[in-house]
């Protein structure tokens, strides 16, 4: 009997390792991870690229002229070192507000967003006498400088099943004893409307799906309105037919093809010499020793292929389904001592008709409850970084490592505890990513 019992053990524990997930493919070659064909991912990249003018819808209030602008090091999706402004104020009542910013000489209030675009079209040659930059009022005392994210790879995160990241956010919490627990936010999916998913995109998780994502950056970034954003932030020297972007004749439009480029995108590869170092492999261990991993978790994996997400607006390719990959990021929200205390400008993020949707498992009591919380970062690339923390403000790992506080003052703690060789080797590990 006990010959048998171990055979049916080893019988279990072969089976349960013979069939892994495969892993996501990782690159900074511009080739498609399986989804569409290269030449294919190359033309969608192509308009990820794209340089927008007056003519195409640019602005009249706007960050950048592409996406490339803000997502390019050290290719097309990746990280950058832009920077934007967001700004806002505690009210008498204790809660967050958005900021009233005037333009032209005060004749219009731009309400609902938190973000203060840096550029705009005017005055023109058409608009001699309007002008429009924005300039934040004394009265909005809370601000903040956001980084760039990247975006290669977001394909996978996009991929990861709702439930997963709700039961990550349970696990760690009731593993920790309550001492660190990750938030997950149910958010609108605007091309599925009154349907939500658990965010995952931005800084404060606003976004669960990458076309969500693609048409806020449009508006926003660009001032270039949509189907799904098909409202100008203000008329104010704008001539331009709405929506600005029109479907091409495959009946793809602009943000697909910019989702579509995201999602096709290889996941960033490390820097395989420095990682197969003695002394990465050593800080390999000490990262998980101290803590790091509890919130910058090594591994995900993605639902199934043919899984329908996003309202039931997406199906998960075979390119996407089932597979393994390493953001070293749980994607929730989490408390460690550097929010903003900004909240999500929810007519920003989802449209000014959100109001008129019934969205299912919103609350955006949640959002006022995150103020001071902020997505981890994914680690995946950070090795092309060089400002780091959401605000840019760190200049070496090691700052960044040791500003962390609240949530995870117990990792830094650790981490500052360790002998100079030993924290160096965690900043090697780190470095490889």
């Amino acid at each position: 009997m006990k010959l048998l019992a171990v055979v049916l053990f080893l019988s279990v524990a072969l089976a349960s390792t013979s069939s892994p997930n495969p892993e996501a493919p990782t690159g900074f070659d511009n080739k498609s991870n399986g989804i569409v064909d290269d030449a294919t991912h190359q033309a969608d990249q192509a308009r990820f690229d794209e340089t927008e003018g007056v003519d195409d819808g640019l602005g009249p209030l706007y960050n950048a002229q592409s996406c490339r602008e803000c997502h390019q090091n050290p290719t097309s999706g990746g990280t950058s070192q832009v920077a934007e402004l967001r700004v806002g104020h505690q009210g008498s009542d204790h809660i967050f507000h958005n900021p009233e910013i005037p333009i032209a000489h005060g004749t219009e209030i731009i309400k609902g967003r938190t973000l203060v675009n840096d550029r705009s079209i005017c005055p023109s040659a058409a608009f001699p006498d309007t002008e429009i930059q924005e300039h934040v009022p004394n009265t909005e005392n809370i601000r903040t400088n956001r980084m760039s994210l990247g975006l290669l790879g977001d394909g996978y995160v996009e991929a990861v099943a709702d439930q997963s990241l709700l039961d990550l956010a349970k696990k760690q919490c009731e593993e920790s004893h309550h001492r660190i627990c990750g938030q997950a936010i149910y958010v609108p999916i605007v091309e599925a409307t009154g349907q939500t998913g658990i965010g995952r995109f931005g800084w404060k998780d606003q976004h669960a799906s990458l076309l969500s994502f693609s048409g806020d950056a449009y508006l926003n970034e660009m001032g270039i309105t949509t189907r799904l954003f098909p409202d100008e932030v203000t008329k104010l020297c704008n001539t331009a037919t709405e929506p600005n972007n029109q479907a091409g004749p495959d009946g793809l439009d602009d943000v697909d093809h910019f989702a579509r480029f995201i999602r096709a995108s290889k996941a960033p590869a490390r820097d395989a010499k420095l990682a197969d170092t003695a002394q990465a492999k050593k800080g390999s261990q000490l990262f998980d020793k101290i803590g790091c991993a509890t919130c910058h978790v090594r591994t995900l994996t993605t639902a199934a292929a043919g899984t329908k997400i996003n309202g039931g607006t997406y199906t998960i390719p075979d390119a996407l389904g089932g597979k393994t990959f390493y953001p070293y990021s749980d994607f929730l929200m989490h408390n460690v001592g550097t929010g903003d205390g900004i909240v999500v400008p929810m007519i920003e993020h989802y449209g000014v008709r959100m109001y008129q949707t019934q969205w299912r498992n919103f609350s955006p009591k949640h959002f006022q409850n995150a103020q001071n919380k902020l997505r981890t970062a994914p680690l995946w690339g950070v090795r092309f970084r060089n400002h780091l923390m959401h605000d840019g403000k760190s200049t070496t790992l090691r700052d960044a490592i040791l500003r962390h506080c609240k949530e995870a003052r117990p990792a830094a703690k650790r981490f500052k505890h360790l002998s100079d060789a030993d924290q160096q080797a965690v900043l090697d590990f780190v470095n490889s990513l």
